[in-house]
């Protein structure tokens, strides 16, 4: 990452500037109050320890002395606010001024925290949809290379752990500095001899704070890559249930996930202990200093040297409650720590850039006019070196209907994907109506195309919208008519809710030949003039597999189409058949034309019907 990450994430919380500003108002007025109040609460324990007479004539003799420090100052102030000519009525202004501030302190707490509230769930709300956005954006390639359980916990848990970090983190980052900035600045009113000494727990529990702050950030990076792979065995195996009852696996599934999560156990309970490490040190640390404060400071009080009881007093409050805000810091630091290792992998996310994108001014394409041409296509996968396809040409006219078959790898799929350019070709090129696929926009590419594949995805919803899917306010005749077509309609009106119905998770509760008539409806929907079909056909049975190709056929009427099929006898109808091995055309013609060449095509014919 180019930016440090302290600045990505204040660059995000300078957008809600406003509200910052606003709540730094609040901050400070806060800590003022805060101050005012501790102040004012050791002059109460001074008005009750002390004689009433005595409390009077120390106020005189402070309005005509000379040369007054801060401190006299202060006191001048606090006695002409709270002092009357009784104790009874000196103390009941004093509790209702104590009151007062402790109302209006937390009165602007509320304002300060609920402004920062606002800002910290704002920024995680852009950031997930953000994440989100960025994820849609990203190429084919980076989901094959990155295990979906992993990307989902990214979303989920690292966000997550950011929004958490983030809701004290901000809130006390504000506030908890000024607080510590405002009480030092009171004690070294008061005595500066004393502050130094209690000046020493700053630098001593800052310390402890980076120390055990860098640690955990490194803990917390590995745990969140430790549950990212908890997501993954959870996902993988809730969507491969059906294979694990079946090889009976569900004892190796779960020591597996046991593995895991005493792994992930054993990372949250190191970080656990240095979490829990740093209040004591800190908080003992502070104990020491002030009992060897209140050594020097009862010393000067007994001697009459240097400082005043009541100042003992106040000083002695004021020093324990600047504790406080330290400790308060260390649990601050520890929980960023966490967000920032979530952060480090949330903005590596997207700092990925996706590698098929539009060029500038790409253009818009509408229509399909006259052919796709294949220019001496190669490709390789990123990061492989070996080729997948080698010097492929060929054109598909516009109307034609143009099979690839060939053996298991032999690059079939790979040449379908490269016409909606989920990759992008490594040499030679391939245009639409003479146009370089790279120069168009995807979006609209795209849109020329209905794709079929033989895993077919339904999402967990109903038919109706499983069929429209990307298409909003389909009227229901519409979606009527492409399931007809799709010879879906039929199926449907027996389900107990007809369009209605929802299908499950990967539509689980609908036959394969069921869920594959559903994509053809949807592909009949769109309506598209190009079709690109992937072995629609070759995982259902016989029966299913007729229903779907009498389907097919219907979808395929008017249209050009680039089937590729395992089962020759989808494609012998073909107008062309292009004859894939190894990455190479070795073969193309009719179904006729290579049946008399004996070549590869007639083998594999052979092997399917047994001639």
């Amino acid at each position: 990452m180019t930016k440090s990450i302290y600045i990505r994430l204040a660059s995000f919380a300078f957008q809600y500037w406003p509200y910052l500003v606003i709540s730094m108002l609040a901050a400070f007025i806060y800590v003022t109050l805060n101050g005012a109040s501790l102040w004012l609460t050791a002059s109460l324990v001074n008005n009750i320890l002390m004689d009433f007479n005595d409390l009077v004539k120390q106020n005189n003799d402070l309005l005509t002395a000379t040369n007054l420090s801060i401190n006299d100052h202060l006191k001048i102030w606090t006695n002409q606010l709270i002092l009357r000519k009784t104790p009874i009525e000196t103390l009941k202004v004093l509790c209702l001024t104590i009151l007062t501030v402790f109302v209006l302190k937390n009165i602007f707490l509320y304002i300060k925290n609920i402004l920062i509230s606002f800002i910290q769930y704002k920024l995680i709300t852009q950031l997930r949809e953000q994440l989100y956005e960025h994820y849609h954006s990203m190429s084919l390639s980076y989901f094959n290379q990155r295990r979906s359980g992993v990307l989902a916990s990214i979303i989920i848990n690292d966000v997550s752990y950011m929004r958490r970090a983030f809701a004290t983190s901000f809130q006390k980052l504000l506030v908890e500095p000024i607080n510590i900035l405002f009480l030092l600045g009171l004690l070294f009113v008061i005595s500066w001899k004393l502050s130094l000494i209690a000046l020493l727990v700053v630098p001593l529990a800052g310390a402890t704070i980076i120390l055990v702050g860098r640690s955990i950030r490194r803990k917390s990076l590995r745990t969140a890559v430790k549950i990212a792979g908890i997501m993954n065995i959870i996902y993988e195996t809730f969507s491969s249930i059906r294979i694990v009852k079946a090889f009976g696996m569900e004892n190796y599934e779960v020591k597996r996930f046991k593995r895991e999560t005493n792994k992930f156990f054993n990372l949250i309970l190191r970080r656990a202990r240095l979490r829990h490490l740093s209040t004591p040190i800190t908080e003992t640390l502070g104990v020491i200093i002030g009992v060897t404060i209140l050594w020097f400071g009862g010393l000067e009080v007994f001697s009459q040297q240097g400082i005043t009881a009541e100042d003992f007093i106040r000083f002695v409050i004021l020093m324990f409650s600047l504790l406080t805000p330290i400790k308060t810091l260390t649990h601050v630091n520890i929980d960023l720590q966490v967000g920032i290792a979530s952060a480090e992998r949330v903005f590596k996310v997207l700092d990925t850039e996706p590698i098929i994108t539009d060029v500038k001014q790409a253009i818009e394409k509408t229509d399909f006019k006259s052919d796709i041409k294949f220019h001496n296509v190669f490709f390789r996968y990123q990061d492989d070196n070996d080729r997948v396809l080698e010097d492929i040409s060929f054109s598909l006219k516009k109307g034609q209907v143009l099979a690839l078959v060939g053996p298991s790898g032999a690059g079939k799929s790979t040449i379908a994907d490269l016409i909606p350019r989920f990759y992008d070709v490594t040499d030679g090129s391939i245009t639409l109506d003479g146009r370089d696929l790279r120069n168009l926009s995807l979006k609209s590419l795209r849109n020329l195309m209905g794709i079929v594949t033989q895993e077919t995805f339904l999402f967990n919803d109903t038919i109706e919208a499983n069929i429209a899917y990307g298409l909003p306010d389909i009227p229901i005749a519409k979606i009527r008519e492409a399931a007809t077509i799709a010879n879906a309609l039929e199926f449907i009106e027996r389900q107990s809710h007809g369009f209605n119905t929802i299908v499950g998770e990967k539509g689980v509760k609908l036959s394969g030949g069921q869920q594959q008539r559903l994509a053809i409806a949807r592909a009949v929907l769109k309506n598209p003039p190009i079709l690109i079909l992937d072995e629609a056909t070759s995982s259902l049975d016989t029966e299913s597999e007729h229903k779907v190709q009498k389907a097919i056929e219907m979808l395929m009427k008017d249209r050009t189409v680039l089937v590729i099929a395992h089962r020759l006898s989808t494609v012998q109808n073909a107008d062309k058949i292009i004859v894939v091995d190894r990455g190479k055309i070795i073969e193309s013609g009719v179904h006729n034309e290579l049946i008399k060449k004996d070549g590869l095509y007639k083998h594999l014919y052979s092997v399917q019907f047994g001639s």
